[in-house]
């Protein structure tokens, strides 16, 4: 992506974060990314999980450069803005995370996020001051870009079973947006309340909400109450095809009928989409 197109579509995403409430799906290839672009969605983002599971490794064990790679095609495959799943920046220490973010802000991007997970079972999340100081790295990364990338930053603390995650989420977020994170995310977070609270106190600036399952209370309507701005569903939908396939495919190892090939999207359908192209 060129730096104009970039531009209007840092522009485009951060306009989005200004009022209201938007979903953010993660397509994890170009073929889902251009379909979900169809649909009629106003921004995307990656997965890093869904992109992982495609080839044939588990969350965090893709190589940065990969990583960047599979960001950048994702970007150039869409006119939407699309946001990175960075991890934790691939590295631990602030100037790392910084050189990185600058990497990832070349692949085209209009926004990124970074984590305060390890990856380390024994000590899950990064010291609170080090993990300031690493939001800072980035947010001053992306100011020497001058590209205006919107930065998002996460409190892994719910994902890693923390005991008080949301006295920790809510302190780490609001030093996180004193750091200079555009956006403020809790993944897994799931009771309305806990939200409620979350986003008064990162306010004015915008918290985006993981959606990862079948729920009653977290609907777009319910959320958009809430105060929530961006709702994302993480590797969701990657998991959903992985489970249509997986039953599929176990029917015709296990039966050896071909029952299961009925709920199939029309062959005509997927291809006429991309003939477009």
């Amino acid at each position: 992506m060129d730096k104009p197109a970039q531009a209007s579509a840092v522009a485009q995403f951060r306009a989005l974060h200004q009022s209201g409430c938007f979903v953010l799906p993660n397509p994890w290839d170009v073929g889902t990314a251009i379909y979900l672009q169809h649909l009629g969605f106003k921004a995307l983002a990656t997965t890093s999980a869904g992109f992982a599971f495609s080839r044939g490794l588990s969350d965090g064990k893709v190589p940065r450069d990969e990583m960047l790679a599979h960001i950048r095609d994702i970007a150039a495959a869409t006119t939407l803005p699309v946001n990175a799943d960075f991890l934790n920046g691939f590295a631990a220490e602030p100037d790392g995370v910084a050189a990185n973010v600058k990497l990832c802000v070349r692949t085209g991007v209009a926004g990124l996020s970074i984590e305060d997970s390890t990856g380390d079972d024994a000590a899950p999340l990064y010291d609170e001051p080090l993990a300031i100081e690493r939001v800072r790295a980035a947010r001053l990364a992306i100011d020497e870009s001058k590209s205006e990338v919107v930065l998002t930053a996460r409190c892994e603390a719910w994902l890693v079973g923390h005991p008080d995650a949301l006295n920790t989420a809510r302190k780490r977020l609001v030093a996180f947006a004193e750091a200079g994170a555009d956006c403020l995310y809790a993944p897994s977070v799931r009771e309305p309340e806990e939200i409620r609270e979350l986003v008064k106190a990162v306010a004015p600036k915008p918290l985006n909400v993981l959606v990862s399952r079948p729920s009653e209370k977290l609907s777009v309507a319910h959320l958009t109450d809430l105060g929530v701005r961006r709702i994302s569903v993480g590797s969701a939908l990657s998991a959903v095809a992985w489970g249509a396939f997986s039953r599929a495919a176990r029917d015709i190892a296990e039966t050896g009928t071909f029952d299961s090939l009925s709920g199939a999207m029309p062959f005509v359908e997927i291809n006429n989409l991309f003939a477009q192209r």
